[in-house]
């Protein structure tokens, strides 16, 4: 029988961990993967395949810089209620954290474009980026009996992570545009076992601790195709009526990453927990891994300042997955999603809750990670708001809103599993004075 329960104390090397959540799935892998995804995009299931918008920033697709029109800076929190089940056992978690910052901007400035009564076919934009890419945070009790030697108490306890920086650069060539993403991933995972024997009489713990650094190089490359729809013009000539399809897709071949690890396994006294010996100690040991390649693509429907359909199919072969310094098996997966966004009236003057930018979506994923052979899934519902705000300079920016609510666990129900609900605020300065070139009489 095994109980899982959160640890009310903790000992020895263990003691020194704190996670920020307890989510004891994270003990697998890279830990839980970090949704890439920002508020706007949030609010819609994730879509980012064939998403762009002129003034929020999608850098998991890249070609979509190439679509801004202003200069976008965007911060994100989140927070974050789980509550976790098995069997009769419950307990529920809160976490938060900062989300991720963003910095993008046209390399072509379409104040320019308008007063020299010009449109360019060509648009360029770069951006760049921190975020996390996963996390590992849990504190849990394991109990097992056996028949023959009595019952063990596993004290597990794991934190840390991993993190990317990230640049990206969009061209786009009238209604064509590529893009390339270049990142660095880097972080900590730190995990801790702490075994006792409870029916030996004995006064001795074992404690496992291993951490593991890595860092390497991440790049992906992306493509996205806007088909407008056109109506009869003045002369005979066919202009946009204002509704197109958006074509994209975006994939990344994975990459190596370096490792470097240590590991301390000790035997303390569990009366005072003072160190009795040292089983092993092992630090500055070098090994590699690789990451996964990806594939995401996607369709949106858009009638332009008043509404938007999308969905999107994401893979990624984490079978292909390896690191050296912590072997493990894990499973290909996918991930459907589909969203949608209502404007009531862009240019609403006396009524703001027409202005808002209305949103929800769903999806359905695999996760990598296994229980007993059977693979963990997730699926949720999302909403969320796009609140336009004027600054100085009568620059529109945003305060975007997305509300997550979902499961992740065995779809069986008789694991643990994790319901949740989690809240997305991310912060959009637009700027449209980056390279504008000022002249005078």
């Amino acid at each position: 029988m095994v109980l899982l329960m959160v640890a009310i104390t903790s000992q020895a090397q263990t003691n020194a961990i704190q996670p920020k959540s307890n989510s004891p799935y994270s003990r697998f892998g890279l830990g839980d993967l970090t949704d890439q995804y920002f508020a706007a995009s949030g609010g819609m299931a994730g879509l980012s395949a064939a998403f762009y918008d002129p003034f929020h920033i999608n850098l998991l697709n890249p070609a979509s810089l190439a679509q801004l029109q202003a200069t976008a800076f965007e911060v994100g929190m989140f927070a974050k209620y789980s509550k976790l089940k098995e069997g009769e056992q419950s307990d529920d978690i809160w976490s938060g954290n900062l989300n991720y910052l963003a910095l993008a901007f046209p390399l072509k400035n379409s104040i320019n474009e308008a007063l020299d009564r010009s449109r360019s076919p060509w648009g360029v934009g770069m951006g760049f980026a921190l975020l996390p890419y996963s996390t590992v945070g849990y504190d849990i009790q394991s109990i097992t009996t056996d028949p023959d030697y009595g019952s063990t108490t596993n004290t597990l306890k794991g934190s840390g992570g991993t993190y990317r920086i990230q640049w990206g650069t969009g061209v786009r060539y009238k209604q064509f545009s590529v893009g390339v993403n270049a990142g660095y991933q880097f972080g900590k995972l730190i995990n801790s076992r702490l075994v006792t024997f409870d029916s030996l009489d004995n006064s001795f713990s074992t404690d496992f601790l291993d951490e593991i650094s890595l860092s390497g190089f991440v790049f992906n490359i992306g493509a996205q195709y806007t088909h407008e729809f056109k109506k009869a013009g003045p002369n005979g000539t066919r202009v946009p009526k204002g509704e197109r399809l958006i074509f994209g897709a975006y994939t990344g071949s994975g990459g190596n990453f370096k490792t470097n690890s240590s590991k301390i396994y000790q035997r303390v006294n569990i009366l005072d927990y003072s160190l009795l010996d040292t089983i092993l100690q092992e630090s500055n040991r070098r090994q590699a891994g690789n990451m996964p390649s990806e594939l995401s693509v996607g369709i949106t429907y858009e009638k332009v300042n008043k509404l938007r359909l999308g969905v999107e199919y994401s893979a990624a072969a984490w079978s292909g997955y390896s690191n050296e310094a912590k072997p493990e098996s894990l499973l290909d997966t996918w991930r459907v999603a589909a969203g949608f966004e209502y404007i009531p009236d862009i240019i609403s003057y006396n009524n703001y809750s027409r202005r808002v930018r209305y949103r929800a979506g769903a999806f359905y994923s695999l996760d990598p990670r296994s229980i007993g052979g059977e693979q963990l899934t997730r699926y949720g519902v999302t909403l969320g708001f796009g609140l336009p705000i004027i600054l100085p300079r009568q620059q529109t920016s945003f305060v975007n809103i997305a509300i997550e609510a979902g499961q992740f666990g065995l779809a069986n129900d008789t694991g643990l599993r994790e319901t949740y609900a989690k809240a997305t605020i991310g912060f959009t300065l637009n700027d449209n004075t980056w390279f504008f070139k000022r002249k005078f009489n």
